[in-house]
This record gives structure tokens, sequence and C-alpha cells, in this order.
């Protein structure tokens, strides 16, 4: 069965870059350089049928051993196929108008993040800005179709997409920030380059996205839902697709009721832990007083961006001098930490495939106060070591598996990960003090509130103004931060619950096999176990793990 499974997963991998070819790009993949990804109802139905045939090919496949590599890849193709072709029955498309993941949004950011190694795949981005073009056009089709459907956006996602679109088309050509791309190969003729960028700009992109703007300020935006009714809860069908997101998002098949309930019960549980730490931390016991206090002391922010990124570096340096006795396989790869004044408030890049670059931590310190000194080692676990880095690097230097599942990204997994890092530095000893130990209780805070307002919102009906009272109540967020966290939310459906439901799952895997195993149980192993086959829905992880550790 090898060379069938072989076969079939290098047909995925292209199917999958095909479907996704900026992905492609930024893991180091240029066969699709000059393309974008296609937003039309005709591409979206081709990419399903494509997806349920790969599905069915996988799950027609004989079973394999447990544990092994081509069963586990069997079982992958067939699950990730046919998630993802659940989710694009639910024609999310329709109400992708989004402040925090539009393309006018995202693209400013990811675009200078694409490498040009050659100068083929610097001439492909002419191509790509032109496809990029294509697909605001097809966007403002696809929300034309929401319209006459009944399926619109939120207001607010329209307003706020409208809003970054006009920044964008007003701003002379030459400063558009689409033309901060990566740095030029040798051989290419930069002026002749950038100006046919310039052109493709002039031409394609911003023709497109003023029709998209047009499109979702004259038709969409009228018909847009108002805040009592932003959720998926208020659309026909909504509860069907929120199931189908939670499902895709958490790879389990919890509802949204039980996800619910869990996030109230960590929240409760939660308060008890900041009582605690608080009378020792803060000289307080009272769970509203904690939670004020590092929300709004400013001796307990940062004053400086510099200080931001040190305090990153040092937990890196702790973190890294303790892995060898957590960790059996250590990646390869460097992890860095960089302060920047643009993008998101921090996220990590993974190193380049063909290892031209290290993963890196990125911080936003544009408003340094906006960081609580408390939060910041937590953060840094999570993104890097021993979270992401060690999650998304070991499984690049992953050998003898298909290329695919290097890459694939499975968000339970991922961030389950993450979240189960930060309590992990706490059992390794690496936070710097108790009020460190408290940014983990604050970060805690946010993904339990995710389980209860994400779900609040898409199945329950909450209110924008409801879903951000309880968590300014429950969390030590300023109010600010909680309502881009809420829209962000909305216009995200089910993606937010995978971090805690990740984490948990994560947790019973490990105690399970803390009791099959007894005494012969090591920890390093385990981790081997979660970390050794790239990402996995939970299903698979969890017959990885039994297999791995009877």
């Amino acid at each position: 069965m090898g060379e069938l499974i072989d076969q079939l997963a290098a047909e995925y991998f292209e199917e999958l870059m095909a479907q996704e070819p900026t992905w492609a790009h930024m893991i180091g993949e240029y066969a699709h350089a000059g393309s974008y990804e296609e937003a039309s109802r005709e591409a979206e139905d081709r990419d399903i049928a494509a997806l349920r045939r790969f599905a069915a090919r996988a799950a027609g496949l004989p079973p394999g051993d447990p544990g092994a590599q081509d069963e586990i890849t069997r079982q992958v193709i067939a699950a990730d196929a046919g998630s993802r072709a659940d989710l694009k029955e639910c024609r999310l498309r329709e109400l992708s108008a989004s402040s925090v993941f539009g393309d006018q949004a995202q693209l400013p950011v990811i675009i200078g993040m694409l490498g040009l190694p050659t100068p083929e795949v610097a001439e492909a981005m002419v191509d790509k800005f032109h496809a990029i073009g294509r697909s605001y056009r097809q966007l403002a089709e696809r929300h034309r179709e929401g319209v006459a459907h009944g399926r619109t956006p939120a207001q607010f996602s329209v307003a706020g997409t409208i809003e970054q679109l006009d920044a964008l088309l007003s701003a002379p050509l030459e400063q558009d920030p689409l033309l901060k791309t990566a740095a030029l190969p040798e051989g290419v003729d930069a002026a002749a380059w950038r100006a046919r960028l310039e052109k493709a700009l002039e031409d394609s992109v911003r023709p497109g996205m003023a029709a998209y703007r047009d499109a979702l300020r004259d038709e969409v935006l009228p018909a847009a839902r108002p805040d009592d009714r932003c959720g998926l809860h208020w659309l026909d069908g909504g509860a069907e697709v929120y199931a189908t997101t939670l499902r895709y998002h958490t790879t389990t098949d919890l509802t949204a009721q039980e996800i619910h309930e869990i996030g109230l019960q960590k929240v409760a549980a939660l308060a008890e832990e900041y009582a605690v730490l608080g009378r020792s931390v803060l000289g307080t016991s009272d769970v509203d007083d904690v939670l004020s206090a590092l929300r709004s002391d400013p001796a307990l922010h940062f004053t400086s961006a510099d200080d931001i990124v040190k305090a990153s570096k040092a937990a890196f340096a702790r973190a890294e001098a303790a892995m060898p006795n957590w960790f059996e396989v250590l990646p390869k790869a460097p992890c860095a930490v960089e302060g920047v004044t643009a993008g998101p408030s921090a996220y990590y890049f993974p190193p380049a495939t063909d290892g031209s670059r290290g993963g890196t931590f990125f911080v936003n310190v544009t408003k340094p106060s906006a960081w609580g000194t408390f939060e910041m080692e937590a953060l840094a676990f999570h993104e890097g070591i021993p979270g992401h880095h060690l999650q998304l690097s070991i499984a690049g230097e992953l050998t003898g598996i298909p290329e695919f599942r290097k890459h694939v990204h499975a968000t339970a997994y991922a961030e389950g990960w993450g979240l189960y890092t930060e309590r992990l530095a706490d059992e390794m000893g690496l936070y710097s003090s108790d009020l460190a130990r408290m940014g983990m209780l604050s970060t805690d805070s946010m993904r339990a509130c995710r389980l209860v307002v994400d779900t609040g919102i898409h199945a329950l009906g909450w209110r924008r103004e409801q879903a951000v009272d309880y968590m300014v109540a429950n969390s030590p967020m300023s109010e600010d931060l909680v309502r881009r966290e809420i829209d962000r939310y909305i216009e995200y459906p089910g993606q937010a619950t995978s971090y805690m439901i990740g984490r948990i799952e994560l947790l019973r895997m490990r105690g399970e096999a803390m009791e099959r195993q007894g005494e012969a149980f090591d920890i390093k192993a385990f981790h081997s176990a979660v970390l050794g086959s790239g990402g996995l829905p939970l299903d698979i992880l969890d017959g990885v793990v039994r297999a791995q550790l009877p």
C-alpha cells in the first residue's frame, strides 16, 4: 500500500497548493507563484468535487497498522479533504467581508512574506497581482449572491471593510503596501519589474478592489446584519453552518452547547486560581480587583518597546536551556524575536522549507503600554519555544512522511499545542515570577471566554455588546482589546474555540497515557508522540498516542 499512499499524498498536496497558492508560496513551494486564490462559486464547486474525490480514494484504501505512517497519511487525507469540502459547502465566501481577515487587511502583511528566490518567481508576482484583481471581482459577485440568498455579513464588518478599501484606493499608487515585497534576487531589473507591478496594480488590483468596494457599499451594506443579529444563529441554516465550523476547527464532535458549558466551567475554575495567586502577587483575593489591576495598573504594563523584545528573548533563553529534559527531538532551526509596528499583535512565522530562514516570533510594539509585563512570557512560550516553533519546525524537519503532512494545518492541534505549552512552561519552572504566572492565567481567561462568547454569538444568538460585556467581566483584557477580539469571533466562526478544546484533548491524551503506563510513562516520549507526525486531527492524534504509548 506504500506506493499507493505516496502517490495519493503527492496528488493531494498538489491539489491543496492549486487551491491555496498563497499558502504554497509562503511555505516555499513556487509552482503556483503566479496564481491567487479564486473566489468564484464555480471554482468553489470544482474544489469541493476534487476534495470529495480525494476523501473517497483515501477512505477506499484498506486500513493499515495503527500508528504506522502510511495509515496516518490515509486517515489524514480522508479527514482533511472531507472537512475542507464540508466547510467550503457552507459558502462562507458570501459572508467574508472582514476588516480582520479580508484580503484588503491580510495582503499588505502577507505580501512581504512571499519569497522571491529566482527571477522566474519574481516575474510570477506580476501574474499574481492580476489574479488578485480577478479575485476581488469574484468576491463582489459572491456577496451579491449572498444578498440574493438572504446571507449577509455583520454590518460592522462590511463598514470596516469599505473603510479599509477606501483608504487603500485613495493612497498614491507608488505608496501601495502591496509594493513592499520581499527582496529581489540577482538578475532582475528592479526598476522595470516594479513598473510592471505598478501597472498590474493600476490595471487589475485597484479596479478589482473598487468593484468589491462598490458592491459592499451599494448592495451589501443596506442588507447587512445589525449588532443584535451578528451571529450565524440569525441566518437560515446558520446552526448547521456553525456546527460544521466547530467540527472543522476543533476536529471533535462536541456540540456548541457542550463547548459553551465547558467554557463556563473553565471561567469559574480560573476565578479560583486568580484568587489564590492574586493574594500573593497583588495582595488581594478579590477576583474583580485582580482583573482590574491587571487590566489598568500602569505599573504592570510596559513602557518600552525594547523591554518587550528583551523579555521575550529572556524567556526563550530559559526555555532553550530546559528543552533537553522535556523533549527527545529539538528543531534544527533557530527562533528569533522581532518587534514590529504593523500587522497583528503577535504571531509566529515558521522557518522556510529550504532552511534559508529560521522561525520568528513577531510582536507588535507600536504601543508598549498595551502589553502587560505579566503576559509576555506566556505569549513567548506559546508562539515560540516550546510552542509553535517546536511544533512547526519539527514538523517541517520530519523525514519519512509525505510533504503535505509537514505543512497541513489542524487548528485544534496547533493552537491546542500552543496553549498546552503555556501550562507546560509552568511545570518546567520557566516563569520568572508569580506575576509572570499570572500572565498564564490571563491568556487562559481569553481562551476560556472564547468558548462562551463564540458559541454565545453563533449558537445562542448573543448580541455583539452582550459578548463584549461577558469577556470584559471575566478577563483582564481591556475593553478596546475585547471589542477587537469579539469582532474577530463574529467574522471567523468557530476558530477561536479550537485553542482551549485542543489543550483539553491533549491533556486528556496525556492523562490516559499516564494511567496506561504508570511509572513507565515518560513525558519526553509523550511529546514525541504528539509532535512526531506533523499536524493531525485530534481523533487521529489520539490513535497515534495510543499506538506509541500503549
